[in-house]
């Protein structure tokens, strides 16, 4: 499962700019529901700027919606591997990305606010959005300095856009290996290992 963002200014106004609403992290939980009833292992894919801030979304319950995912998230009994692809924002991807192994592209990013919009709550302005980027370790270094992901893909020059093949090829073989490691543990200790992984993120880090 995962964000559909688009590629192109019409398919991104077709996806929504990859903002999921309450619906579509509704369906995430049946989807995880469902593989845990079927003991098959879960892969998300993250690229999201954040779930959708609309007035429609809010009165539909879209933080319910965003707690349930991360609940049905955390509570899994089959291996789960969330991959970072481009953009995670903040509730809205990580009601996607409470996985046992998170995966990370290189340069993605992976934040609780966008620098633009920190920037605008600190400084009042969206200059500072460089100092902002830099304060909230962003990167997929940091990320792994942090312990909140587990692995960084390395992109071809360029970008993972420039060589989508290799990318593909890349991204998979890191997913497959993480789900190898998995794959040993019980329905148990797969629930237990996801909640150290989370209650230890960001132990130690200056």
């Amino acid at each position: 499962m995962g964000h559909e963002k688009g590629h192109d200014m019409g398919s991104r106004v077709t996806h929504n700019f990859g903002m999921g609403r309450p619906e579509g992290y509704r369906k995430a939980i049946r989807l995880m529901e469902l593989a845990d009833q079927f003991s098959l292992p879960v892969l998300s894919f993250v690229d999201t700027p954040g779930a959708y801030p609309g007035k429609g979304a809010e009165e539909r319950g879209q933080a319910e919606a965003i707690a349930r995912s991360i609940q049905a998230g955390l509570r899994l009994q089959v291996p789960s591997i969330a991959v970072i692809t481009g953009e995670g924002g903040s509730g809205g991807a990580i009601a996607l990305a409470a996985g046992n192994r998170v995966v990370m592209f290189e340069h993605a990013i992976y934040s609780v606010i966008s620098p633009e919009g920190c920037a605008s709550i600190l400084w009042r302005s969206s200059d500072h959005a460089k100092d902002a980027a830099e304060a909230l370790r962003i990167t997929s270094a940091h990320m792994k300095e942090l312990g909140v992901i587990d692995a960084i893909v390395a992109e071809p020059l360029g970008g993972a856009h420039r060589d989508q093949q290799t990318a593909i090829a890349d991204l998979g073989d890191a997913c497959f290996k993480q789900l190898q490691d998995l794959q040993a543990m019980g329905r148990d200790a797969l629930v237990e290992d996801r909640a150290q992984k989370y209650l230890a993120m960001g132990e130690g880090a200056a």
